[in-house]
């Protein structure tokens, strides 16, 4: 069901500015973690539960479940522990 559009108040700006913030603050401890762990599944694991565990309550919930789906993605696309081999290699010209 489509939410009500109208005049923008102090109160939603305010709130708009706050799950910015919040946003802001998961994506750093994700990436501060990530320097010291690695991006690879096990890094990807501890990161967001990190983030996840900065930001309390459901917004830290969304956080992880976020950064585990997109850590997710990226090992089945990006050749890594689910991927095997990379969809898009080339095998032109081999005999």
């Amino acid at each position: 069901m489509a939410e009500k559009v109208g005049v923008p108040t102090v109160s939603g700006l305010k709130n708009g500015m706050v799950s910015y913030a919040v946003g802001v603050a998961g994506s750093l401890a994700y990436g501060i973690s990530q320097r010291f762990l690695g991006t690879g599944l096990l890094g990807g694991l501890l990161g967001a539960a990190l983030a996840g565990s900065v930001v309390k309550g459901s917004k830290g919930e969304a956080i992880a479940t976020i950064l585990g789906f997109q850590s997710g993605i990226g090992a089945t696309l990006g050749g890594g522990i689910l991927g095997g081999t990379s969809a898009a290699s080339d095998t032109r010209g081999s005999i």
